[in-house]
């Protein structure tokens, strides 16, 4: 596993679970994670990760159907 640190300015109000969540939901947007390792990343379940996509624009449909089959049996 690779570690990554970032320097937020504290200025800018943010903590380390929303940082995670929204690194996460925009991987997931973009193909970068599927479901499940999105959801790993953000610290939460399949179904919690999913619930909150759209606190973030992103919509839980954007991969293939072949994607989206193969991550509904995992949960």
């Amino acid at each position: 596993m690779k570690h990554l640190t970032l320097n937020i300015p504290d200025k800018l109000n943010l903590d380390e679970r929303d940082t995670r969540r929204f690194l996460a939901a925009k991987m997931y947007e973009f193909g970068k994670l599927s479901l499940g390792q999105a959801a790993e990343l953000a610290g939460l379940s399949k179904v919690a990760f999913a619930e909150i996509l759209a606190d973030y624009d992103v919509s839980l449909i954007n991969h293939p159907p072949s994607d989206i089959l193969r991550d509904a049996t995992q949960f």
